[in-house]
Formats: structure tokens, C-alpha cells, sequence
């Protein structure tokens, strides 16, 4: 794997920040000193100091690494509301810069950086009278091979194949799929895994069950 990993998931609520406090986890765990990294994050409360980026509190929590929260993001709006619609609200648009600035100087100091995007593929980062950003090109500007976290449940077939086609259509390569809330025992779960194996051309790398604690690749 590269230096750098993007995870995307199929949409809102997949658990994609949960299975990628797990992953920067498994990467700590192994030896390999880890960063966390979000471009903007929105829906988050104010503290002492400013604004709480909440998605990073808490993989940070989960995974136990010692990355200052300071570093983690750098756009954080309070507005729970696409992170394009709340830097209009908030008069702080997303710049491509600034964030690749932030993660050139992780990778400096980490063997690895995992960098998390906002709700699904399809997510704006920024869209105003200016300029559009888009995840797409937050990954492609840093060269980022992708890791595709989706439900295990009931759509995750239609979800998660549409998600890797676009990602191709966009030439990023995705490394495989990650199932979350996902039941061993469930022959529906078992057989999404499967099917999207089969259409999707792509490994599902490993399955979360809700009460995980590690992630197994």
C-alpha cells in the first residue's frame, strides 16, 4: 500500500469514519506510525478553543494515536450540512491548496496517512461563484488510491458497484471494499459480499461487525 490511503463510502451513515478510526488502529498497532487526515468536516460543536472537529476526536479515541487534533482537518463548520453549503453559510470556502499543504506536511512526518472524505463520492467540497471542489479532486490531486466502505445490508450491491464505476470513470484505483455493519451469520450479507466482488472487480478487503473492535486485512 501506498504512503497515503483515501476512504470514501457509498453515502451518509455507512459507518465510514468508525471503520477508519479502525483502520488508522490497525496500521498504529502494526508498528507503522499513522495520521488521521479529513479535508473538511461539518456538524461539529464549539469547545473552549473553537470548534471540535468531532469525526476526528473521535478517531482518535478509537485508535489511540497521539497526532495532534490540531493537524487532523483543516476546514471545520459548524453547520451540520454539506461542507459546500456550510462554508457558504459560514464565509470560509475550502481552498485545494491549504488542504494539500496539510497533507504534504503528514506525509513528512507519518509512514502513513489515512485520509477520510465527506458522506459519499459525490460530495462538494466547495461550490460557489469562484470555484467548485469536489472529493474527486481532492484525491486526485494527491495521487490517492481509495478504499470503498459500504452498509453490508439490503442495497449495497446497486450502492457500492456504482460508486467503484465512478471512481474508475474518474481514473482513481480502488484498492477493494470495506463491508460495516456486517453479520457472519446474515446470507444476505454474505452473499452482497460476493456479488459485489464478482460485478464490482475488486476484493472486499475485510467485514465490521457492529461491536468490532479491530479490523482484520
Amino acid at each position: 500500500m501506498s504512503q497515503g490511503i483515501f476512504i470514501t463510502g457509498t453515502g451518509t451513515d455507512v459507518g465510514k469514519t468508525f471503520v477508519t478510526a479502525l483502520l488508522v488502529k490497525y496500521f498504529r498497532e502494526q508498528g507503522i506510525k499513522t495520521a488521521y487526515y479529513k479535508a473538511a468536516v461539518s456538524g461539529n460543536i464549539k469547545g473552549e478553543h473553537g470548534l471540535i472537529p468531532g469525526d476526528a476526536a473521535y478517531v482518535k479515541q478509537i485508535s489511540g494515536i497521539m497526532q495532534p487534533l490540531d493537524t487532523m482537518v483543516p476546514y471545520i463548520y459548524e453547520e451540520a450540512v454539506s461542507p459546500h453549503l456550510a462554508a457558504r453559510k459560514e464565509g470560509n470556502p475550502v481552498e485545494l491548496s491549504v488542504v494539500k499543504a496539510g497533507y504534504d506536511k503528514l506525509i513528512k512526518e507519518y509512514d502513513m496517512v489515512v485520509m477520510e472524505g465527506s458522506g459519499g463520492i459525490l460530495c462538494p467540497l466547495r461550490c460557489d461563484g469562484e470555484q467548485e471542489v469536489w472529493l474527486e479532486d481532492v484525491i486526485l490531486d494527491l495521487n490517492l488510491p481509495c478504499i470503498v466502505v459500504a452498509d453490508a445490508g439490503l442495497g449495497t450491491i446497486n450502492a457500492t458497484v456504482l460508486t467503484i464505476e465512478y471512481l474508475r470513470m474518474k481514473s482513481i484505483e480502488v484498492k477493494g471494499v470495506i463491508l460495516n455493519h456486517y453479520d457472519p451469520q446474515d446470507e444476505m450479507h454474505q452473499d452482497n459480499r460476493i456479488m459485489i466482488e464478482r460485478r464490482g472487480k475488486v476484493p472486499v478487503i475485510a467485514c465490521v461487525e457492529d461491536d468490532a473492535e479491530k479490523i482484520c486485512l
